[in-house]
């Protein structure tokens, strides 16, 4: 099953994620990217499982059954909400390319907040392998995970 990266932007792996539960993959592996944008858009064909209301975050779930999290900056669940606008909601069909949320990467900077945004595939487990695809710069669109069936 591809994933595709749901912004442009360098990546950055996991490995160097300034939060625990990211770089030592306690919630799956993923990928990390600094964004040049500010639109995430949908990295799968699927369903919208989980908004929060911070709007900092979106679960997926792909019609292919691998469940995704999407999760915008470091500490910016303490914004509240602020710079955030979700585009969809729960339980609503997306397909790749789809915009879920836009953020205010202004305000994320000045909240002194990390912009890296990290993409989870939260049931690792239930794949025999998560290849990393693509180059260390990623447009929104491209080819970035494979999650290998067991």
């Amino acid at each position: 099953m591809m994933i595709f990266s749901p912004l442009s932007g360098e990546r950055a792996p996991l490995s160097s994620i300034d939060d625990v539960a990211f770089s030592q993959k306690l919630l799956g592996d993923g990928v990390g990217v600094r964004p040049a944008g500010s639109i995430i858009t949908a990295p799968v064909d699927g369903h919208v499982v989980m908004t929060f209301p911070t709007k900092h975050a979106i679960g997926l779930k792909s019609d292919a059954g691998v469940e995704i999290l999407i999760h915008v900056g470091l500490d910016t669940v303490g914004m509240a909400g602020d710079g955030f606008d979700l585009l969809v909601e729960t339980g609503q069909r997306v397909s790749v390319g789809d915009p879920l949320l836009t953020f205010d990467r202004d305000k994320i900077v000045a909240a002194q907040c990390d912009l890296v945004t990290v993409m989870i595939i939260t049931n690792t487990d239930e794949f025999s392998e998560i290849k990393q695809i693509g180059t260390s710069w990623l447009e929104a669109g491209d080819p970035v995970l494979e999650a290998v069936a067991k």
